[in-house]
């Protein structure tokens, strides 16, 4: 199975919670996201790329009536997550498998979440995943995303240089390009928008959204 773990190396995947928690402003965006998604008692939640599971399990405090799954392609990650799930007495279902081969039917879910993912990914893998997405998500459905956006200043661009020296300049090219709207849309998705941004140590952080139509 191939991917990239969550801080491009395995020796940095125990300090993931500590490094995002300090640099990104995760408490402020990750919640931000969480509000923006609107998730309903009823409804069947996706976390793709779930990491250690702080937005799956946050998710899951939000709404607890709600049906949360994360799915991530590191083992290691998700023995994380499960385990802070568990200390928490938060019932997330965490998964192992790709995001542009998804291991669930058409339609399965009301919503799809993503927080720090999509820069991990190449250009061909984040078409295949956004039609991923789509194809999972119940017509009516929407997506909310959060990751590295196009730098709002000059400031933020030179910011962003450690994340591309960290996570490669191929993957994350694409976010500071601005063609996160783009890759959605061209999926299927409508109304997709950058809804919010986050100036950050690192750069900007920008929130998208967007729906499947019925």
């Amino acid at each position: 199975m191939e991917y990239i773990p969550a801080l491009r190396f395995n020796w940095l995947t125990p300090f993931y919670d500590i490094i995002v928690g300090t640099t990104t402003r995760e408490g402020v965006f990750k919640k931000a996201l969480i509000e923006q998604a609107n998730i309903k008692p009823d409804s069947s939640v996706l976390d793709i790329g779930s990491g250690t599971g702080t937005l799956a399990i946050w998710a899951k405090k939000h709404q607890l009536l709600a049906d949360i799954t994360g799915i991530d392609g590191d083992q290691r990650i998700i023995n994380i997550a499960k385990k802070k799930s568990e200390e928490k007495n938060i019932m997330v279902n965490f998964d192992r498998g790709l995001s542009y081969s998804l291991p669930y039917a058409d339609a399965t879910f009301d919503r799809v979440i993503s927080s720090l993912f999509f820069h991990h990914l190449t250009w061909d893998n984040k078409v295949k995943t956004a039609r991923e997405i789509f194809r999972v998500v119940k017509p009516g459905g929407e997506i909310h995303i959060a990751d590295w956006g196009k730098p709002r200043n000059k400031l933020m661009r030179v910011l962003f240089l450690f994340i591309q020296l960290l996570d490669g300049f191929k993957t994350t090219k694409d976010n500071i390009d601005g063609k996160l709207v783009a890759l959605f849309s061209e999926a299927g998705f409508s109304n997709v928008k950058e809804r919010k941004t986050y100036n950050t140590i690192f750069g900007t952080m920008a929130l998208y959204s967007g729906m499947k139509n019925s």
